[in-house]
């Protein structure tokens, strides 16, 4: 554990994850704009920025003509526990909170206005290795009660 002279508390453990985080991340994944919408392919790029107890996301998913969608995430450690926000669902601002488990950062959204019935979703952060990050958003279908990916990106370093 460590200690910032603004009195701060900062896991080492919390740090070490954060910091293996920085750098420029790119891939593919998938998006739905709302749970009944068809799957979207997209092409995305990152620039995650880390401190000690924060990390910030920011980059641009596309696809073809169809898509094209500034995205980012602010999040800041208090422990084992995170809160932020994120924006990139065109609602605006959505706030962040949850805490780690393992290579993951499990995440529930409130989204700044009503999205597929609500304004509730569950979105992760997950480093896999070295050289890989997951980011998946899921949401529930107000129509069936299913939990429903609407967004799924794999991202390598570099």
């Amino acid at each position: 554990m460590c200690v910032f002279a603004s009195g701060q508390t900062v896991y080492a453990d919390e740090a070490a994850f954060l910091r293996s985080m920085a750098g420029t991340w790119s891939g593919k994944g998938i998006v739905k704009v709302r749970t009944t919408s068809p799957t979207v392919s997209v092409t995305c790029r990152f620039q995650a920025n880390t401190t000690p107890q924060s990390l910030s996301l920011n980059g641009k998913c596309t696809s073809l003509a169809i898509f094209s969608r500034s995205i980012s995430a602010s999040l800041r450690a208090t422990g084992s526990k995170y809160a932020g926000s994120y924006i990139g669902a065109g609602t605006g601002p959505a706030g962040l909170g949850g805490q780690r488990a393992g290579n993951t950062i499990n995440l529930g959204v409130t989204w700044a206005k009503e999205v597929n019935g609500d304004r509730r979703a569950v979105m992760t952060i997950e480093k896999i290795g070295n050289s890989a990050l997951r980011l998946t958003t899921i949401d529930t279908d107000p129509g069936t009660g299913r939990s429903v990916v609407t967004s799924r990106i794999d991202l390598r370093r570099g």
